[in-house]
């Protein structure tokens, strides 16, 4: 974890999903809830020129499957909130909930569905997902620090959209590069990332692998309210030191990220990203 940011690293790898939203709902994490209209609308865009299988998205970092809860499913990330918290699941065992939660999504799965496959160090909360549904494959594998291993390559090659929701925290250009080396072809790679940190060196990997980055400017997008004044001095201050402004967003209490969307030239002149956002 970023030093000056608190550390969640308990939630993460828990058997099912509960402790990770009791957790964060006080703080009011919502990164999920901004990339699903998002992720959406770039899954209809590569889907509209693939071939008549499902559109492969690849989530790193993928926790639980909350994206692809949330890209696959007639749900909200506050519905998720709410029933992960709520008296009628405190009891029941995982394997209880992970029945419970198999019928639950597959009662709200949408039509043309993406094959989505997870990546995470968190070997618990790939399997849950698995488990109930949410991924059609998923691997507990560190790519920081290990070569990507030929199933996981085989299962990834397909990828036309790539998705992170937080996870630049913690990767390098390493992961990117191990993920975008070998696919088909070029896929889009769309990232929610704090603004204490740089996507420089990420971007820059990616540009030698064809991906031109853009940075969408129209805003900025809350992820979480901060733990305490100590990190929201943290914030404020790395922010300031990337560049960035942080009056009416990290002052206000928040941790804000910015998206960025690398994906080859032609793609983006095609589909300019201001117009691909324009109403959302």
């Amino acid at each position: 974890m970023t030093s000056g940011m608190t550390s969640f690293d308990k939630i993460y790898d828990q058997p099912d999903p509960r402790a990770y939203f009791t957790v964060l709902g006080p703080l009011e994490y919502q990164t999920p809830h901004h990339a699903q209209a998002v992720f959406r609308r770039m899954a209809e865009t590569r889907g509209a020129t693939a071939a008549t299988e499902p559109l492969t998205v690849v989530d790193i970092c993928c926790s639980y499957g909350i994206n692809a809860a949330l890209l696959n499913h007639d749900v909200t990330l506050d519905e998720l909130y709410t029933r992960y918290t709520s008296p009628q699941v405190a009891p029941l065992t995982t394997a209880e909930l992970i029945e419970d939660d198999r019928a639950y999504f597959a009662a709200r799965r949408r039509p043309g569905a993406a094959r989505v496959v997870g990546i995470d160090v968190a070997s618990q909360a790939v399997s849950y997902a698995r488990a109930v549904g949410l991924l059609a494959e998923g691997f507990a594998e560190n790519l920081e620090t290990a070569e990507p291993s030929p199933e996981l390559l085989r299962q990834t090659r397909r990828a036309r959209l790539i998705t992170i929701t937080g996870g630049t925290t913690f990767l390098s250009a390493r992961t990117l590069k191990a993920l975008t080396a070998d696919t088909d072809e070029p896929a889009w790679v769309a990232s929610f990332v704090l603004r204490t940190a740089s996507y420089a060196p990420i971007s820059d990997a990616l540009a030698a692998h064809g991906l031109r980055t853009e940075k969408y400017t129209a805003r900025t997008f809350p992820q979480r309210h901060f733990s305490g004044p100590e990190e929201q001095g943290y914030a404020v201050a790395a922010v300031e030191a990337a560049g960035e402004d942080p009056r009416g967003k990290e002052t206000e209490g928040y941790f804000h990220t910015t998206l960025y969307l690398s994906r080859p030239a032609q793609d983006a002149a095609a589909h300019p990203l201001a117009e691909l956002l324009a109403d959302i």
